[in-house]
């Protein structure tokens, strides 16, 4: 069974920048396809960001275009979100998820995610 654990919240105020990671454990934590979603106060959780365990594939929320980036070190089973230009609207629970062997779309699509415990995002504006 694989373990995710998501790193880097904090508080940031609008216009900065912050970097979330997240680390595979496990005896199957390799190879990965990876996912960002989120959950702010009295929302659903929704997509962020995804990229397919190669590391060619990435898919974007439109929210997100332009200002994320989600990359992969699959010699460190780490994902990475960097943020830039953050909003007020950014502020959420991060949560990263993992499918071992995934293509960004199935990441996307919610199928057979292995999920972390989440990490707080906070932009004050």
């Amino acid at each position: 069974q694989v373990q995710l654990v998501e790193s880097g919240g904090g508080l940031v105020q609008a216009g900065g920048s912050l970097s979330v990671s997240c680390a595979a454990s496990g005896p199957t934590a390799r190879d990965y396809a990876w996912g960002w979603f989120r959950q702010a106060p009295g929302k659903e959780r929704e997509f962020v960001a995804a990229i397919g365990w190669r590391g060619i594939t990435t898919y974007y929320a439109d929210s997100v275009k332009g200002r994320f980036t989600i990359s992969k070190d699959n010699a460190k089973n780490t994902v990475y979100l960097q943020m830039n230009t953050l909003e007020p609207e950014d502020t959420a629970v991060y949560y990263c998820a993992a499918r071992q062997w995934g293509t960004a779309a199935t990441v996307v699509a919610g199928a057979g995610l292995s999920w972390g415990k989440g990490t707080l995002v906070t932009v004050s504006s």
